[in-house]
C-alpha cells in the first residue's frame, strides 16, 4: 500500500500543484481557474513562504496542497505578521481520502514551526473547525471578506515562548494577488 507523504513544495513541484489546483477548482465557464493565478502569482513574491506551501504526494504523485502566504494584521500600534491559509486543494480521484486534512495540518505543523502566531481562512466552517478556526471576528480580526460571516476565520497557534503576548485585533492586509480572487 503506497502511503502518504507530506513535504514542502519544491521548485519541481509548480507544474503538478497548477494541476491538481486546475482539476480541484474547474468551472466550465473559466479557462484557468483563479485559484491557479494566485498562488503562480504569490510564488515568488514577498508574501510567499516556502516552508508552508505543502504538497501531498501519493506514489509519487502530487495529489494535495495548501498554501500559507504571507499578510498582515493593521493593528493601532503599526504591523503584525500573520499568515492566510489558501488555496487548499486536493485532486478529484483523491477527495474524501484525508489527504485535504493532512496537507493543511502539515502547514499549520509548518507554521507553528516557524513561530508564526495567525493564521486566516476563508473557508468552509465544518472543515475548519476540526483545526482550531473560529470566526475570525470573535478574535477582533477584520477583512475585505469579514461580511461573509462564518466562513472568515482564524486560528491562534501556540506561542513559542511563556512571555509572549496575546496576538493582536485589527484589519488583516492581503498582498495584491488576493484582490483577485
Amino acid at each position: 500500500m503506497t502511503s502518504l507523504r507530506l513535504r514542502p513544495e519544491g521548485p519541481a513541484d509548480a507544474g503538478p500543484v497548477r494541476r491538481v489546483l486546475a482539476a480541484a477548482f474547474a468551472r466550465p465557464d473559466v479557462a484557468v481557474p483563479p485559484e491557479v493565478r494566485l498562488v503562480d502569482e504569490l510564488r515568488g513574491s514577498d508574501a510567499w513562504v516556502p516552508e508552508a506551501a505543502m504538497v501531498a504526494e501519493h506514489g509519487g504523485e502530487v495529489v494535495g496542497y495548501a498554501l500559507l502566504s504571507r499578510v498582515r494584521v493593521r493593528t493601532g500600534g503599526g504591523f503584525f505578521p500573520a499568515l492566510a491559509l489558501g488555496p487548499v486543494a486536493v485532486a478529484p480521484h483523491r477527495q474524501r481520502t484525508g489527504h485535504g486534512t493532512a496537507v493543511v495540518q502539515a502547514a499549520l505543523d509548518a507554521a507553528t514551526e516557524l513561530g508564526e502566531r495567525i493564521v486566516v481562512v476563508l473557508g468552509d466552517p465544518a472543515f475548519y473547525r476540526r483545526f482550531g478556526f473560529e470566526a475570525a471576528d470573535r478574535l477582533g480580526l477584520t477583512s475585505p471578506w469579514s461580511g461573509l460571516g462564518e466562513p472568515w476565520q482564524a486560528l491562534v497557534l501556540p506561542p513559542t515562548t511563556s512571555d509572549e503576548p496575546p496576538p493582536p485585533r485589527g484589519e488583516v492586509i492581503f498582498p495584491p494577488p488576493w484582490s483577485k480572487v
